[in-house]
């Protein structure tokens, strides 16, 4: 499954620079995804994540990756394994 990640987890003065907030394509089993293995490639790399949790209502989740993402990850797909 993929999805696309929408934005870092953040609060009014802070951001969170290895948790991001992911939409899934398939967001009524958002509830199914928490534990599962998250891939964000790019051209030389892959940095792996972690559902850990849902977030709000609409489907979305957060994934807790091993390093900080960069900010061209927004908006971009990720594999959700």
């Amino acid at each position: 499954m993929n999805g696309i990640i929408t934005s870092y987890r953040r609060g009014r003065g802070t951001q969170k620079g290895n948790q991001m907030i992911v939409m899934p394509e398939n967001a009524a089993k958002a509830k199914e995804l928490i534990g599962k293995k998250v891939i964000f490639k790019t051209k030389t790399k892959e940095i792996t994540g972690k559902v850990t949790a849902l977030h709000g209502s609409k489907g979305a989740v957060r994934v807790l990756f091993e390093k900080g993402m960069p900010g061209q990850s927004l908006l971009t797909k990720v594999s959700i394994e």
